[in-house]
């Protein structure tokens, strides 16, 4: 049964070639609609046809071709359409696309006069000078495509959130320096908190542009200067980050700091919201429209802007289009849930396995950071590479949680905890008698990773019936930029850990990050708590527990839908409460 990522990624591809070939601009924006919404999807696209193809059409940003286009993969598996145009048009041709001002109008220019079908024609056909021979083109295209191609290359990689913000803190402090700078704020995709950063929008306030922007060249790491213009400016650090920054009016601040932090779903809502009002909003401002005529209204503060369309504020981390204009209709937005919420930490290792602290200095760290509950949860035997510990050893490191906890007086409560393995055949790790000694039991993949669907799902589900089981520890499996979720049907996961009343995991290491938003989001819906736990592996780790509440909030998660918000005393009774 095909994924939504799956569908969703096929749609993209879709339109991708179609705008290559040049085709009505409308019939591209269908399929890209499409694939939005097929993405963000909770319930699964494949068991919607499966049981009433009609329902396709229910989905808000999915019209009757693209329905059909989805009940066609879902049942075949593959798309004529698609095979179609990849006959037509070689693959490598859409990496010219993300060339810095190279659209597919003249990509396809370049492709069916040239014959470019990868970068590297296309470097070698600037370099002979031939692109400057087509019309619409020249020597000075051709110079910014070779420089583009520069950019491209380095532009192809994703940061870690963690890493993009680590310059973030640099460059703010360095900036802090600059008196000419009366206010300065990040945007985009940083300021949303996404998983992974292609690059920074930094918007300045000040008179004096061009200090600013002298500022920022002298910034530690910088490697080029992209380009630089009378208020703005791009640079490209060394490890290849980018780095556009802005310098705007006052009057446009809260506008441009609103237009620029995104997302564009978000925005594109905002615009139709706006012109329904007879109003006008983008960088610049709030606008009357009146005939030929645009009258300044608002764009100072972000207050002042979502204020005119008589909207809250929206946390940065909603801005997707999803759900927060919805709950804004229905009356003030629920608080996400914050850092400080958070009492417990119920994922963490030690020496006694691949951690690099004791079960003596991870418990004082977590009092140190004024936690009131952490969970031990070391490997078990399965996972032999990092000595995951057999009954006996589990059984002696719980007895040196009892006397830890006598010594602690309750200043922290150290649960007997097990992060056990999900077998590849099925079934747990560890025998039913010691798993009935725990507290708390986080239950994982960590071997058969690529296992169909169907098994990888019956694994999951097993594990979820288990009466010892307490969460399901990074349930998809995946590690960002690295290896793919591995493939689950994760609608039937949540359901039963809905059944059973068990808890997800949100891993909050960056690499993980799992849950992701959308599940995060689908788990709400179904009244799952999710659990967010750093699966810290040193004392450094427990600090991670601020991406993955990051995590939860783009997911729209509150105080409510997190487990460990709650005292353990209340949380306890809960497990495996059916609901």
């Amino acid at each position: 049964m095909l994924t939504n990522a799956h569908i969703a990624d096929t749609l993209e591809l879709v339109a991708d070639l179609l705008e290559f070939q040049g085709a009505n601009a409308f019939r591209v924006r269908a399929y890209r609609n499409g694939a939005r919404a097929i993405r963000d999807l909770s319930a699964s696209v494949a068991q919607i046809v499966l049981e009433n193809p009609a329902g396709l059409l229910e989905i808000d940003g999915v019209g009757t071709s693209v329905a059909e286009k989805c009940t066609v993969l879902a049942r075949t598996g593959s798309l004529p359409q698609l095979e179609s145009l990849r006959e037509e048009i070689p693959d490598t041709v859409l990496d010219m696309l993300r060339i810095p001002g190279l659209g597919p109008k003249k990509a396809s220019v370049l492709y069916r006069e040239l014959g470019v079908t990868t970068l590297a024609a296309l470097r070698e056909a600037c370099e002979s000078q031939r692109v400057r021979t087509l019309k619409g083109f020249g020597a000075r295209t051709e110079a910014l495509i070779l420089h583009g191609l520069r950019v491209a290359e380095a532009a192809a990689k994703r940061h870690f959130w963690c890493e993009a913000d680590e310059t973030v803190q640099a460059l703010t402090r360095h900036l802090e320096t600059c008196a000419d700078i009366e206010r300065m704020r990040f945007a985009g995709s940083y300021r949303r908190g996404k998983e992974t950063v292609g690059d920074l929008d930094l918007l300045v306030l000040s008179s004096r542009s061009d200090r600013v922007m002298d500022c920022l060249g002298r910034f530690a790491g910088v490697a080029e200067t992209l380009g630089r213009g009378d208020t703005k400016m791009s640079v490209r650090m060394d490890t290849g980050l980018q780095i556009d920054l802005r310098v705007v009016p006052r009057e446009s601040f809260g506008a441009a700091w609103q237009y620029f932090t995104g997302s564009k779903d978000h925005n594109v809502e905002l615009r139709r919201r706006a012109k329904q009002r007879g109003l006008k909003i983008n960088e610049y401002g709030v606008f009357r429209v009146e005939g030929a005529t645009e009258h300044y209204l608002a764009g100072q503060s972000e207050e002042e802007v979502y204020g005119a369309l008589d909207l809250p504020v929206f946390p940065p981390e909603i801005r997707e289009a999803r759900f927060e204009f919805r709950w804004a209709e229905n009356g003030p937005l629920p608080r996400l849930v914050e850092e400080a919420d958070i009492l417990g930490d119920l994922h963490m290792h030690t020496t006694a396995t691949d951690g690099t602290a004791s079960l003596e200095a991870m418990a004082q760290a977590a009092r140190t950071r004024g936690l009131k509950y952490i969970a031990i949860t070391d490997h078990s035997q399965r996972v032999a590479m990092v000595r995951g510990l057999t009954p006996d050893r589990l059984l002696q490191q719980w007895a040196c949680i009892d006397r830890l906890n006598a010594e602690l007086a309750g200043s922290l409560t150290v649960l007997k905890g097990v992060e056990c393995d999900i077998l590849e055949r099925g079934g747990l790790d560890l025998p039913d008698d010691v798993l009935a000694q725990a507290d708390w039991v986080v239950a994982s993949i960590h071997f058969g990773h690529r296992q169909p669907r169907d098994r990888i799902t019956a694994r999951l589900l097993e594990a979820l019936a288990h009466p010892y089981v307490s969460a399901i520890a990074h349930p998809t499996g995946r590690a960002i930029n690295y290896r793919d979720s591995y493939d689950v049907d994760m609608e039937a996961v949540l359901r039963a850990a809905s059944v059973h009343g068990k808890f997800m995991e949100l891993n909050a290491n960056p690499s993980r990050l799992d849950l992701d938003d959308v599940h995060c989001a689908a788990a709400k819906e179904l009244g799952v708590l999710v659990v967010i736990n750093t699966d810290a592996h040193s004392v450094r780790d427990l600090a991670l527990m601020r991406h993955g509440v990051q995590q939860a909030r783009r997911g729209g998660l509150t105080h409510a839908d997190v487990a460990n918000t709650r005292e353990w005393d209340e949380l306890k009774p809960r497990i495996g409460r059916r609901r």
